[in-house]
């Protein structure tokens, strides 16, 4: 199959860029997010179905996969294709749960392992008794336990493989679940063996060939260009040369007219849903699905022509990807900026209401009143940490509603996570509380430092650090911290430890208060975060595309190279 291209660089260059498709997420729930990821999943599913295995293995048999809309008639076209019945057919919908896959027994071993549809187990299959109208295995591997078989509790994920001598060696078919199935799991299920497939059988009938979903299959399959026939079936003799004539138009419309179309009558045998058709019936296809496995070039087109087109259509569909990844990015910097923004406001606020002492009234204000006569140093420093750590945590409930009313007004609102982030506003008091305390406790050690440093201080460390406290927290309205604050001479802290507590308190409580807002801005930015979100999906994307591209243009390593002229002495 010298047509397809299988150089061991493009073969690697296709691989780096299905792990960098594989690795593209979309969280945010941004305009165009859905559609990209459906985008990512169809490309995966041709990446992993059929691209990468198709070159791997060029030689490997055709698979055609029947596919259609409800009540279509795939599972006794492909039973009447085969010779007996291999896929159940009935009027119940929908009938197909299992997936079929028909080959003869010596192509058995292409399907029995994970080479295509890695992501479906496959199905044990009783020995088949070639009397009864089955095929025996051929292919050396126990037909009940086969090699490379695996079991898997859901049936809509499984595969069963079945053999049969009456289809040419080279062809399998896949009889799939009905693309417009009321059952989710069989719609993704049936697009998703449509991608594993070198050739599309698309079955509609004479009263539906004009429906949606035939068509948005149609429109797919011009779009990756992938080898395809379209069968009508069930049509009324009386009228099969108007309604095929008619298809005809429609596909012609649609770019669709080098369509092989097969038109197949309306019978006894598939007026119940059941039974098989008349060989006649489907002598057309049967022979043309023939043509395409048997005869080398009609082969080499059928699998190039899918192969190519798949790879054509990676430029729009990976740009598509390479644009939503970098909206994301962008998207997920603006809920982080209205984070910084709504927390650095709080800390410009707080600082401010600091300087003004507004810490200074109520409570501490009172025991401020009484120091040191009446009132302990603890009861006031225990007063000022108290209102610390409400004036804290007020600007962080300020902050936070203000980031969630920005994130509202975002294309794609807030992170997935963020209604579960809201914590109880006494968790995060109980949070801020701990770091104030912590602030305090330095602060009564600063002080400890200063009284062991300096000599006949009669004031207790505690005392200091509440005069301390007052003098960082109180601002204007308490003055410098200075001698007669503490004690009268000559019992009094020097200028220069004056200098030091004043100078070492505000570095502590600078901190305590960055510390305080930051590390709850730390958890109202972490959704964002744990999104995962970077530039790197969008730049390794389009380096992966490129470098495939480069690939793509390069020479052929196999062409014959010319002589080189003969070199003279």
């Amino acid at each position: 199959m010298a047509i397809l291209d299988v150089r061991p660089e493009l073969l690697d260059a296709l691989t780096v860029l299905r792990d960098r498709v594989a690795a593209a997420r979309f969280p945010i729930p941004l305009p165009g997010a859905e559609r990209a990821g459906r985008t990512r999943g169809e490309l995966l599913a041709q990446f992993d179905d059929y691209l990468l295995p198709r070159l791997h293995a060029p030689q490997a048999p055709l698979l055609a996969v029947i596919g259609g809309s409800t009540g279509a008639g795939k599972s006794t076209l492909v039973n009447s294709l085969v010779g007996r019945e291999v896929s159940e057919a009935g009027v119940l919908r929908p009938t197909t749960r299992t997936p079929v896959l028909v080959c003869h027994p010596g192509d058995r071993r292409w399907f029995t392992g994970r080479r295509i549809l890695p992501r479906l187990g496959r199905l044990r299959v009783p020995r088949q008794d070639p009397q009864a109208g089955g095929e025996a295995d051929t292919t050396g591997n126990d037909p009940v336990t086969p090699a490379g078989e695996q079991e898997t509790d859901d049936p809509t994920r499984r595969l069963r493989v079945e053999t049969a001598t009456t289809l040419p060696s080279g062809l399998a078919l896949l009889d799939a679940p009905d693309i417009d199935s009321l059952v989710v799991a069989n719609r993704d299920l049936a697009a998703e063996l449509i991608c594993a497939a070198d050739i599309w059988v698309l079955v509609t009938t004479a009263a539906r060939y004009g429906d949606a979903v035939p068509w948005r299959l149609l429109r797919a399959a011009r779009e990756y260009d992938v080898t395809l026939t379209a069968v009508l079936d069930r049509v009324p003799h009386q009228i099969v040369t108007e309604v095929s004539r008619h298809f005809g138009e429609l596909l012609e419309r649609e770019g669709l007219g080098d369509v092989a179309r097969f038109a197949i009558p309306e019978l006894p045998e598939s007026a119940g849903g059941s039974g098989l058709l008349p060989g006649t019936a489907v002598a057309g296809l049967r022979a043309w699905l023939a043509q395409r496995a048997q005869d080398p070039v009609a082969r080499c087109v059928a699998s190039g022509r899918t192969a190519a087109g798949i790879l054509a259509s990676l430029r729009p569909r990976v740009a598509q990807l390479a644009g939503a990844c970098a909206a994301q990015h962008a998207a997920a910097l603006r809920l982080m900026r209205h984070v910084d923004t709504a927390y650095g406001e709080a800390e410009r606020r707080v600082r401010s209401r600091i300087a003004d002492g507004e810490l200074l009234s109520g409570e501490a204000a009172a025991r401020w009143r009484d120091f040191p006569r009446d009132s302990h140093a603890d009861e006031l420093l225990e007063a000022f940490a108290d209102g610390l750590t409400a004036l804290l945590s007020g600007a962080v409930a300020a902050a936070d509603e203000r980031v969630s009313h920005a994130w509202r007004k975002e294309p794609g609102g807030a992170p997935p996570s963020e209604p579960e982030r809201v914590d109880d506003v006494d968790e995060r008091h109980a949070r801020i509380g701990v770091r104030v305390r912590r602030w305090r406790r330095c602060l009564e050690e600063l002080a400890e430092e200063e009284v062991m440093r300096t000599d006949r201080v009669a004031a207790e460390p505690e005392e200091i650090a509440a005069h301390l406290a007052a003098a960082l927290l109180g601002g204007a309205r308490t003055g410098a911290l200075d001698a007669t604050t503490l004690a009268a001479p000559p019992e009094t802290l020097s200028a220069a430890a004056i200098d030091r507590l004043t100078e070492r308190g505000g570095r502590l409580l600078s901190s305590c208060v960055e510390r305080a807002l930051y590390g709850e801005r730390d958890r109202r930015i972490r959704p964002v975060l744990d999104l995962g979100i970077g530039p790197e999906p969008q730049v390794e994307l389009v380096a992966a595309y490129s470098a495939l591209r480069g690939v793509q243009a390069g020479p052929d390593p196999t062409a014959k190279r010319p002589d080189r002229p003969e070199r003279r002495p």
